[in-house]
């Protein structure tokens, strides 16, 4: 299977109804995209277990709320958005009910295709994903991965489905613990440089709002250059790094205290945490 990436917005093709189950705040960014995306607001039907979630969400877009069943028998895509806890008896609750043919989709952390498919009527195609929060933004990274009766139309639908909530990339599933350490977990290591850059700031004198502006637009700015540029990061940090200047007393201070270790150590526990999660989902089919 081979990387694709869509960067431009577009209704799908064949919309079908769109069933979302569970509507929190990555359910919502899912369904604001979908709208984004060309779907209609009565082709989405959304649940949730808070009443009170469900009027906000049908207040705000337009679209339908119902319960589980009823939102799976009418759909043509059914996407979930659970925790990783909940799924499995989510599953066995929706499955009797899943139309022949409805292409199922995934935004569960570290929960395997082949298990949902095991627990779903034979062949059903399902497609995981693991996305990150700036798709609130239109700027989130997300990794769809087929499972084994998912075809190249199913990926290009759920590519559809993210187009406007940022970049997408298709991947081999095996590819997604990986996936989650980087760009999945990837957004909170950037806000915990930006507070402690913050935190600094204020130790050297600035007052808290000067120093938030400082740190945001510097992660933002650079973000957008290195982006924007295609160089390596190592050549953009030596363009700002002159011998003997402020930066490199920086710098040295930064590799002194191990960080390019303490990101390869944190992002390996991002990883095996994942797989634990999946081992855990495992257990709890078994």
């Amino acid at each position: 299977m081979t990387d694709a990436t869509t960067t431009t917005a577009g209704g799908p093709d064949a919309p079908g109804r769109v069933g979302l189950i569970g509507a929190g705040v990555m359910g919502e960014t899912v369904l604001a995209g979908l709208l984004r995306a060309g779907w209609a607001a009565e082709d989405v039907v959304a649940t949730d277990r808070r009443p009170e979630r469900c009027a906000e969400l049908t207040d705000r877009y337009g679209i339908a709320t119902t319960d589980n069943l009823t939102a799976v028998r009418e759909a043509a895509t059914v996407v979930l958005v659970v925790k990783p806890q909940d799924l499995v008896s989510v599953l066995d609750e929706i499955a009797p009910a899943l139309r022949p043919g409805s292409l199922v989709v995934s935004v569960v952390a570290g929960v395997p295709t082949d298990l949902i498919e095991s627990r779903l009527p034979e062949a059903t195609p399902v497609v995981r994903v693991m996305p990150n929060t700036p798709a609130r933004v239109a700027e989130g990274m997300s990794v769809v991965s087929p499972g084994r009766h998912a075809t190249d139309n199913h990926v290009a639908t759920v590519q559809r489905m993210l187009s406007t909530t940022g970049r997408v990339v298709a991947l081999a599933e095996s590819h997604q613990d990986a996936v989650t350490a980087i760009s999945g977990s990837g957004p909170a290591y950037v806000f915990l440089l930006v507070e402690a850059m913050v935190e600094a700031g204020v130790h050297l004198g600035r007052p808290r709002p000067t120093a938030t502006e400082l740190a945001v637009q510097t992660v933002v700015g650079s973000a957008a250059l290195l982006r924007e540029s295609g160089e390596h990061p190592a050549v953009l940090r030596e363009m700002v790094t002159s011998p003997g200047g402020t930066t490199a007393a920086a710098l040295r201070q930064l590799e002194a205290h191990g960080l390019r270790t303490a990101f390869l150590d944190a992002l390996e526990a991002a990883r095996d945490r994942g797989r634990e999660l999946a081992r855990a989902a495992r257990d709890q089919q078994a």
